[in-house]
């Protein structure tokens, strides 16, 4: 349980990207957020989850990382937002997103479920979009709970999912999350850190949802 700001270099036991390390009950996950509230919401999860999660006061695409999270929009659109960065600094990974949701969800990507595709960059070489919205642009109502299914969604992607080359979870040793819904979709920064700490306790912690802790 870390907070850290600053930007956050990785560690030295990371290697890479594709060399399998000791399996590990979780990722390294690191917040993201570029402005002072997400920035304070993101480290009230560092301080009460079990695992090594960490704060990032900056851009998600300045973390040492094999994983970036995508909050998407069902149909993989990336125009707006920090999807729009993502395109811009990955190309081809746009394509990459929209092809995996037709091939895999029939061109519709439901709330609640990720895909993982390549970005064409050595590092991150993964993105993981999980969408937040059906539709692009959408605004989230104040009882929203996309955030935490789509937290949801990327934890089990890693901790379940396998691609051709190996399991997840042995390619991809750290995962940079930005807000999710806290753009576009007006979720206010404190729900939406709610929301992936319960969500990591669900997935990795599951005795603690259990008994109400």
């Amino acid at each position: 349980m870390t907070a850290e700001s600053g930007t956050h270099t990785g560690h030295t036991d990371v290697g890479s990207s594709s060399a399998p390390l000791p399996d590990r009950p979780t990722p390294e996950l690191v917040l993201c957020a570029v402005d002072d509230l997400l920035a304070q919401a993101w480290t009230t999860v560092a301080d009460t989850v079990d695992g090594r999660v960490f704060v990032h006061r900056g851009s998600v695409l300045d973390v040492v990382a094999q994983a970036v999270v995508s909050p998407a929009n069902s149909y993989g659109w990336m125009r707006g937002g920090i999807d729009a960065v993502y395109a811009r600094a990955y190309p081809d990974v746009e394509q990459n997103v929209r092809s995996a949701v037709l091939a895999y969800h029939g061109g519709e990507l439901p709330i609640g479920e990720t895909v993982i595709v390549p970005t064409g960059e050595a590092e991150p070489a993964w993105l993981i979009s999980a969408p937040t919205m059906r539709e692009p642009g959408e605004r989230l109502p104040r009882d929203t709970v996309h955030p935490y299914l789509a937290a949801r969604a990327v934890f089990r992607q890693w901790r379940d999912g396998r691609l051709d080359q190996g399991r997840v979870r042995d390619l991809v040793h750290t995962i940079a999350m930005p807000g999710l819904g806290t753009g576009v979709g007006g979720v206010a920064p404190a729900t939406c850190a709610r929301q992936v700490a319960a969500a990591w306790d669900e997935v990795f912690t599951p005795s603690r949802t259990r008994n109400g802790r």
